[in-house]
């Protein structure tokens, strides 16, 4: 079998449609499947079960796969072992991030690398934190912007700066007449979140414990997005918690909310870059960090030394 049997296998085993599966490796239908019928023929056992509605992989198939994707993984360090000594600030870097940091961040980030390492575009995917850790173990990613905690075996967390929460209120709200708001007053009021699996939204629950009762969350309301939150208190509809990255910059953009730290102990969330301990760009590594870190996000505070380098 060869490589790209086994990115044929990962592929169907990911999408478990045969249609999908070949859209994403950009092979006809037919090719996929007779390419999977070989390599079935040559071990001499069933990987998938198909049926006309769906394709269910067994529990061998489940492993062959697993192992697959550790092979694509340690055969794609090659090209990178041979790019990195070239150059390792030449050529795409595949980078991840999360959905409450991106818009916020990569506005400022892609000018600053661009400057830095010119040769280096962004292949740029965001994503929830579970999916992105999986991109970046299957070496589908190079890299990932993340909220801590975060521990994969094999793949290294390097903290970046620090960012604390704000309150965003409507502007006719009784609380903009406080200067700090108390968390536990996000319990009193119609607290606006992002939907459950969301990282973020469980940070903002670890900073309001009583909004886990059932009263304070039954009448949370849940928005797709922290855009289409911010929206929402503009109209009025109740209060939220952001990062100061997208939050301080609110009142200069709209006259309708207002935007109040909380009081100390001043509750925040830890960003980090996260990476394969074999990845070996170690160099466009320590780019990423420097133009994050020089990108002055609002209320941000880095962690660390701030790294001095010149544009390539």
């Amino acid at each position: 079998m060869t490589l790209t049997d086994l990115r044929y296998l990962v592929a169907l085993a990911h999408e478990r449609h045969f249609g999908r599966a070949a859209e994403k490796c950009h092979v006809s239908q037919p090719t996929l499947s007779v390419a999977i019928k070989k390599v079935e023929d040559e071990l001499g056992i069933q990987l998938f079960e198909r049926s006309a509605s769906e394709v269910k992989i067994t529990e061998t198939g489940r492993r062959i796969v697993q192992q697959a994707e550790k092979v694509l993984m340690e055969a794609s360090q090659i090209q990178e072992i041979a790019a990195a000594g070239k150059d390792p600030l030449a050529g795409p870097l595949r980078l991840g991030v999360i959905y409450t940091i991106g818009p916020y961040l990569l506005p400022r980030l892609i000018p600053r690398v661009h400057q830095l390492a010119p040769r280096m575009p962004l292949i740029i995917q965001e994503n929830y934190t579970a999916r992105l850790a999986e991109a970046l173990k299957r070496g589908e990613l190079d890299v990932i912007i993340i909220s801590l905690p975060f521990e994969e075996p094999g793949v290294v967390a390097q903290p970046v700066y620090d960012e604390p929460f704000r309150v965003l209120l409507p502007a006719s709200h009784p609380w903009t007449a406080e200067t700090h708001i108390d968390p536990e007053h996000l319990a009193d009021d119609h607290l606006l979140l992002l939907g459950a699996g969301n990282c973020f939204r469980e940070q903002v629950l670890e900073v309001c414990p009583s909004c886990r009762n059932v009263g304070g969350l039954q009448r949370t309301l849940e928005g797709s997005s922290l855009e289409t939150i911010r929206h929402m208190v503009a109209t009025g509809l109740g209060v939220t918690v952001l990062p100061s990255s997208a939050a301080d910059d609110m009142t200069m953009q709209t006259p309708l909310v207002a935007v109040r730290p909380f009081s100390d102990p001043e509750p925040s969330r830890r960003v980090a870059l996260a990476w394969r301990v074999t990845y070996p760009r170690s160099g466009a590594i320590d780019i990423l960090r420097a133009a994050i870190m020089e990108s002055a996000l609002p209320g941000v505070r880095p962690v660390g030394r701030v790294p001095v380098l010149d544009a390539a």
